[in-house]
């Protein structure tokens, strides 16, 4: 069984945002004359997560927004959560201050691999889609595919000139995961680490690192996803290309000796 990333909105207490941001919601449905269900299937999450966050239950996670703002096509989040565009094609400062012109070849769909937490020399396999936003003129991301669904990651794309690097932010109610790539390899890879949270004991949250692999799939492309053990035909192709995070020096993991 697969130990999941923690979703960490999960366990922060709602907030006067959140209050807002399902009122916006419930005025857009009633505004559109649409079901709730169909602004789930929409947005691609359970109804169930909708009718929790509506009701107040459980907070908005970023992915979750994200995907109901794209859906819907409105912008529901307070102004303070998400870096201001800096107008036009051009992101802000605080991402790289890139333009859009210079990263189109980073927005694709990507077959992602990372080491299992919870099964010991497996491998999890899920896909993470990079595309412009115009409304908030940057790159942003989001995850599909995995079998936790409920923690799957969205957030905006920092290109810093200073270190030459690709970051994937996610920033849910000041708790950050954040994943550090390379630029592509000539096969179009990237490879770096990623940092987040992994569910301990109980309630018990705790930091870990891991490396990660990505590579763009071509148009119509499709890819074994999810746990991925060594008794599966596509686990050797997988290990070889995760392997290459670390035995390629694209990421160092430093153990005391």
């Amino acid at each position: 069984m697969i130990t999941p990333e923690p979703d960490v909105a999960d366990s922060a207490p709602l907030s006067a945002e959140n209050a807002e941001t399902a009122r916006l919601v419930r005025e857009e449905i009633a505004r559109r004359r649409i079901s709730r269900q169909a602004l789930a299937d929409m947005a691609r999450i359970s109804l169930s997560t909708l009718e929790k966050a509506l009701a107040g239950k459980r907070p908005f996670t970023l992915a979750t927004l994200l995907r109901i703002e794209e859906a819907l096509g409105v912008t529901l989040r307070p102004e303070s959560i998400a870096p201001q565009p800096s107008g036009g094609d051009i992101a802000s400062e605080t991402l790289g201050a890139y333009a859009r012109s210079a990263v189109t070849w980073l927005e694709g769909r990507y077959l992602t691999l990372r080491p299992s937490f919870g099964t010991p020399g497996g491998l999890f396999a899920y896909l993470t889609t990079i595309r412009w936003d115009a409304a908030k003129a940057c790159l942003v991301f989001a995850e599909s595919g995995r079998s936790d669904a409920r923690f799957e990651q969205a957030g905006h794309v920092s290109m810093p000139n200073l270190s030459g690097h690709i970051y994937l932010v996610t920033n849910e109610q000041g708790q950050y995961r954040l994943a550090i790539l390379s630029r592509p390899t000539i096969d179009g890879a990237l490879f770096g680490i990623l940092t987040t949270l992994e569910v301990g004991n109980g309630s018990q949250l705790i930091p870990a690192a891991a490396p990660l692999a990505l590579r763009k799939l071509a148009e119509g492309e499709d890819a074994a996803l999810g746990l991925t053990t060594p008794d599966m035909a596509h686990f050797a192709e997988y290990r070889a290309m995760l392997g290459r995070s670390t035995e390629g020096d694209f990421a160092r993991l430093h153990l005391p000796a």
